[in-house]
């Protein structure tokens, strides 16, 4: 009997959470938490981020100054040794997860990648 598919989908998460990509994350997820000012920093980084990615979704411009202060702010957070590492492990992570949705998406690939020909 096949295992349920939300067993399966609970058994990687757990596996997610154990590896070495999550485990390097958390590690430094935690170490710019423990610094304020770094904290500060991230914390800014990403709200302006994600004002920038909700305005482009909702289909607004977004204005040369936006574009400048998110400039200044991504080099000010990649000069921040910490900070630095904690997005190259985020991308690293990302990755990983990018390449577990094509491995979960293949059935459905391969079905309407055959109705095509």
């Amino acid at each position: 009997m096949p295992e349920n598919l939300y067993d399966v989908a609970y058994n990687l998460e757990k596996a997610l959470r154990e590896s070495d990509e999550f485990k390097a994350l958390r590690k430094l997820y935690d170490q710019v938490n423990a610094d304020e000012s770094a904290s500060k920093m991230f914390e800014n980084f990403r709200n302006i981020q994600l004002g920038l990615q909700q305005k482009q979704m909702s289909g607004q411009e977004i204005s040369e100054e936006e574009i400048e202060q998110a400039q200044k702010s991504v080099q000010l957070v990649q000069q921040h040794e910490t900070i630095s590492q904690l997005m190259a492990a985020e991308q690293r992570l990302s990755m990983v997860v990018t390449e577990l949705n094509k491995i979960i998406m293949k059935p459905l690939e391969e079905l309407y990648g055959s109705m095509e020909q």
